[in-house]
């Protein structure tokens, strides 16, 4: 093991990486980098001379995602996966996704610096398509490294109209090496992705890291109430069937189940239309959406069964319509029990105390659970701020999560055959 670990050394160089890739960019006032544009060629170029840098082999699959590999102790080794992403929203700040590449490449190019050599091999991955801003896709390059990636992506279209084939095949790569992608089961041994925590959390505990123990599932729901248009002046208000103020209580129904239901849930509700929408008729239809996820599939299910019961319930009382129809159904997705036990360890041996929480946003783990364990590592960001130009990680913190990952390679005991790791469990 390494004796002295330059922490600050390694934020400092995390946040210049940070910066130099965020200066490539379709706009010259914001970062915006999209999927198989031309700036995501940049940047996956920038990122395979700094994984040459550190002393990684580097290829590239079919999607496009820059692949940096390091030996283990014999050419068959299972391989340890990290990585996220390189594409960005618009008008996107410079740490998400980019920091779960830049972070990993730090770490191995320490150990390769120290002299430090794992039998199990590893891999930094950096993908594309992780935010779905320009094709309506997501995680269709993770998707491939799992062996799960859905033909029927090929034909989406961006919104000047090109196919995802067709920017693909722009891009210099062939469709049909997209099986190639994927990688063996039986030769992985794990996935880890750090990321900025996109929450304030970590922030208000005071804490710069938090140990991930679930990536949220998602349920997102439309719900129409229906009642009946009336002259504003002229219904009084026992006589009047609003539907605007029945969906107004069970949205605040919808606060209160998410509040009391724990298993960090969380509920929105992010549109609402309104009919006729005149100032003076009383509203016969509202149409409003809901975005519920939560740590535990259970705790998820539960809370949308009740929402169930009490809409009615507010609608049989004030003489609505109700109807609520799913969109959008995205499980939990469990981080290993014994990589988040790995990664806390790491972090307490340089003095960290880690926050355990879920993920309520989506990550690229996500798809690679499919393929593999995985396990995340959250890094506290200022206000909790993401996908804006304010978002900001410390290089302090930045550091302290690359030493993090540095302490969990060289404390990583492989216990046999790739796969066993998911049978080990804790006792791996």
């Amino acid at each position: 093991m390494s004796p002295s670990l330059d922490t600050a050394g390694l934020g400092a160089r995390a946040a210049e990486m940070l910066d130099e890739l965020a200066q490539i960019s379709a706009s010259a006032d914001h970062l915006t980098r999209f999927f198989l544009t031309p700036e995501h060629r940049r940047g996956a170029d920038l990122v395979a001379r700094w994984m040459r840098q550190a002393g990684l082999e580097v290829t590239e699959d079919a999607l496009g995602t820059v692949r940096g590999h390091r030996p283990g102790a014999s050419p068959d080794a299972p391989r340890l996966l990290f990585g996220s992403h390189i594409d960005t929203v618009e008008n996107a700040g410079r740490f998400d996704g980019c920091l779960g590449v830049v972070l990993p490449i730090l770490a191995l190019d320490w150990l390769a610096r120290s002299g430090h050599q794992a039998p199990f091999g590893i891999d930094v991955l950096a993908f594309g398509d992780e935010e779905g801003s320009r094709f309506p896709t997501t995680l269709s390059a993770s998707a491939a490294i799992a062996g799960i990636f859905s033909p029927s992506m090929l034909a989406a279209r961006d919104s000047d109209g090109v196919r995802f084939e067709d920017a693909l095949r722009a891009y210099g790569k062939d469709p049909a090496d997209i099986p190639a992608a994927a990688y063996d089961p039986a030769r992985v041994i794990a996935y880890v992705e750090a990321h900025i925590e996109q929450g304030p959390v970590l922030e208000v505990e005071g804490e710069p890291l938090g140990i991930v123990t679930a990536i949220a599932g998602a349920s997102r729901l439309s719900v129409t109430v229906t009642g009946e248009a009336g002259h504003a002046g002229t219904v009084p208000m026992r006589l009047r069937h609003d539907a605007l103020l029945g969906a107004a209580e069970m949205a605040l129904a919808i606060e209160r189940i998410a509040v009391e239901a724990g298993d960090g849930m969380v509920a929105t509700v992010g549109r609402v239309h309104v009919e006729p929408g005149a100032v003076n008729v009383i509203p016969a239809r509202v149409v409003f959406t809901v975005d519920l996820r939560s740590g535990s599939d259970l705790s998820r299910r539960t809370a949308l069964e009740r929402l169930e019961r009490e809409a009615h319930h507010v609608a049989d009382r004030r003489g609505l319509g109700v109807v609520i129809s799913a969109f959008h159904e995205v499980g939990t997705v469990p981080c290993f029990p014994d990589l988040q036990r790995r990664l806390a360890e790491a972090a307490a041996s340089l003095g960290a105390r880690p926050v355990w929480m879920p993920s309520g946003a989506g990550h690229d783990g996500q798809a690679v659970s499919r393929l593999c364990p995985i396990g995340m590592l959250f890094v506290r960001c200022r206000g909790g701020i993401s996908h804006n130009p304010a978002e900001y990680a410390s290089p302090a913190d930045m550091g302290l999560a690359a030493g993090t990952l540095v302490r969990f390679i060289e404390r990583f005991e492989w216990p046999g055959p790739a796969g066993s790791l998911r049978e080990a469990g804790e006792s791996a």
